[in-house]
């Protein structure tokens, strides 16, 4: 039989294995720095992982806790933001909350007998709504004081993080709950039989309860740690934790049926799928492959705990026996196992491979320029028209480029990808910043470490980075779009906006200037509403679908991201409104159907391809010193002299494309 202990020394096992390989792949992996810098980066999410693991050893599951995490932040922010509260009482009004966001669990499941998924997926919505209701989702709360930040950023001795005395603490007194006290086996005992614990006259609803009210403290406990970590506290907080908490628990070989589970086996299980995360990143290679080996693991993992739930029917002593449709389906789940392993190895193989020529072809002496390169979303189509400027740059230059980020619009995420990088000690970090104040604080600590800093699209702060690549200036995007607005509307009537989020750096700053023209300009124009699209098209659909009911007077839908634009104009299309026109920033090749339908009138962009390959030579000639403060120009490759104005180098302004010129363009 498959034992606790042996599943433990399995995951040990694969965790010393991605050690092994990363210490040879990645630079600079196997060092003293990178392993506290592993603990830093898990501590949010290993609170997470063990509160879960005591919900989930009672057969019950917790899907709140990631939202319960970005209610706390936002209170926390709030609390010393707007009501002027000392930090140490807002840490305590935070964990209140926290443990309120628990009893609001605790009451239906454990007083109700309402089924735990139906209860946490319903507070899963209502806190995330109640976090991003208290901030209209647009206010970020961020400027804490650098001894709070300490809390998240610093290192006791320069060594220690100081978050992992948390992390040490919760793990400790879990342990102590779970595997030393009397509580702790009446959880147990409900897990493997609920109804036989209480006619054994265990207090399962107090203990139940418990549970739940404990897990809401300690998301409120990893909302004050993260707000520290990151440098900002915002309604998305948490955004995806539950489920990756949920993965580490039931990875570390807690039963999701409940009454078996350590806190150890969960330990083992988070710091397999962090260190497959760092590991990846600091040998370049993309972190969904991360996404890949943990999923087949957890699969795995539920499939044989699966048929191990069942084995106590046919079971006996020291064996079990399955049905010959268990085996073909166990067998089954093993061969595509194999099969996407196999696929996942061969595709780092090939990463590693397609990397070592670059480096051989270089005359002798050079030195490979390494440059991390993050957008905003890699799945945007700007941005991966992005990438094939900067692809055709490093060919060129021969230069190391690295090119990765959140899959979604996650300054948090992006956060991680910096300390990566740093870890790795790359010559440039050249950023997409999705939330300025968020981002800061890490780009200065990569200075600190001698890495020059680039950013492009979207800028941080002046102090966070050595020169910005600018596409087109704020002032020129925001009154080239106005203007193109104006003219469709004829000079009067109402338009409204989709922008990426609410909280979007470059966009706002957009905005800010669409508002300054309309004010000055257009006195017979009306700004109706402004909509996040969140870098969606289909939340572009959607929220043009509701613009089009809620607002009728609306002529025109300005789209600010790349999806937006045709995302508004299969809305449009299909409201068969043909008094309404879409216009806005997006891409030639994904627009031209809706342009040609005379949906969209018109896109205001520059050549994206260009903007990556720009931002490549900027990264090089930084690393190698030939961009430097004073200089009016830099030399571009194809692009010939681009104009360096102080510490931004200017692309161009923006360009126009519409029904006469978009054919001519494919990107």
């Amino acid at each position: 039989m498959f034992s606790r202990a042996r599943h433990e020394w399995v995951l040990a096992g694969a965790l010393l294995s991605e050690a092994a390989l990363f210490s040879i792949t990645g630079t600079n992996f196997f060092t003293q720095a990178n392993l506290f810098e592993i603990v830093r980066l898990s501590v949010e999410l290993g609170l997470l992982s063990i509160a879960l693991t005591a919900v989930i050893v009672t057969g019950g599951i917790d899907l709140s806790v990631g939202s319960t995490m970005g209610l706390a932040a936002v209170i926390f922010g709030a609390a010393w933001h707007d009501g002027g509260m000392p930090i140490p009482l807002a840490i305590l009004l935070t964990l209140v909350v926290g443990a309120a966001a628990g009893v609001v669990n605790a009451i239906p499941i454990a007083i109700l007998r309402i089924p735990p998924l139906i209860v946490t997926l319903g507070t899963y919505s209502l806190f995330r709504g109640l976090a991003e209701g208290l901030t209209g989702g647009v206010i970020t709360y961020s400027s804490f004081p650098a001894r709070f930040l300490r809390l998240g950023q610093g290192y006791l001795w320069n060594v220690l993080p100081f978050q992992l005395f948390a992390l040490l603490f919760c793990a400790i007194g879990y342990w102590v709950l779970l595997h030393r006290s009397v509580a702790g086996r009446a959880l147990y005992s409900m897990g493997f039989n609920y109804e036989g614990a209480r006619y054994a006259g265990l207090p399962v609803r107090r203990r139940l309860a418990l549970v739940y009210v404990l897990s809401g403290l300690v998301a409120g406990v990893a909302a004050i740690i993260y707000v520290a970590h990151i440098g900002q506290a915002k309604a998305d907080a948490g955004t995806g934790y539950e489920l990756m908490a949920i993965t580490a628990v039931v990875l570390g070989g807690t039963s999701i049926f409940g009454g078996r589970g350590t806190i150890g086996g969960t330990l083992l299980g988070l710091f397999v799928i962090v260190v497959l995360q760092n590991g990846l990143r600091l040998s370049g290679i993309p972190a969904e492959l991360a996404g890949i080996a943990t999923g087949l693991l957890l699969i795995a993992t539920i499939s044989f705990d699966q048929f191990r739930s069942d084995a106590p029917k046919v079971q006996s002593v020291g064996s079990f026996h399955m049905k010959n449709s268990q085996v073909a389906i166990l067998s089954g789940v093993i061969l595509l196992a194999a099969a996407l392993i196999a696929g996942s190895n061969w595709m780092l193989l090939s990463t590693i491979r397609d990397r070592l020529p670059r480096a051989a072809t270089l005359p002798a002496g050079s030195k490979t320029v390494v440059v991390g390169m993050m957008p905003k979303a890699k799945g945007d189509p700007y941005f991966l028209s992005c990438r094939q400027g900067a692809d055709e740059a490093a060919k060129e230059l021969q230069a190391d480029l690295i090119w990765d980020g959140p899959t979604d619009l996650d300054p948090a995420k992006q956060n991680e990808v910096v300390e990566g990088w740093i870890t790795r000690g790359v010559n440039t970090i050249a950023v997409s910043v999705e939330n300025r104040a968020a981002i800061s604080t890490v780009l200065r600590k990569a200075r600190a470490k001698g890495i020059k800093v680039v950013t492009w699209d979207s800028d941080a702060e002046p102090d966070a980075r050595d020169f910005f690549v600018n596409q087109a200036t704020p002032q020129g995007i925001g009154y080239a779009l106005m203007d193109r607005a104006a003219q469709i509307l004829g000079g009067k009537g109402e338009f409204a906006i989709i922008t990426a989020s609410l909280t979007a750096t470059n966009q706002n700053e957009w905005i800010k200037f669409i508002k300054q023209r309309l004010a000055e300009k257009y006195p017979s124009i009306h700004l109706a509403v402004i909509r996040p699209g969140e870098g969606d098209r289909e939340r572009a659909f959607s929220e043009t679908q509701t613009i089009l009911k809620v607002y009728p007077n609306v002529k025109v839908i300005m789209g600010i991201e790349t999806p937006a634009v045709p995302g508004a104009g299969e809305a449009v299309k299909q409201s068969g409104r043909t008094d309404v026109k879409v216009t806005g920033l997006s891409l030639p090749n994904i627009c031209k159907p809706y342009i040609h339908a005379g949906i969209v009138d018109s896109i205001v962009l520059w050549n994206t391809r260009n903007l990556g390959y720009l931002t490549l030579y900027a990264a090089d000639a930084l690393a190698n010193g030939t961009l430097k403060p004073g200089v009016s120009s830099l030399r571009a490759g194809r692009l010939g002299a681009i104009e360096v104005r102080g510490d931004q180098l200017m692309l161009g302004e923006p360009f126009i494309f519409n029904k006469q010129n978009i054919d001519q363009f494919d990107f």
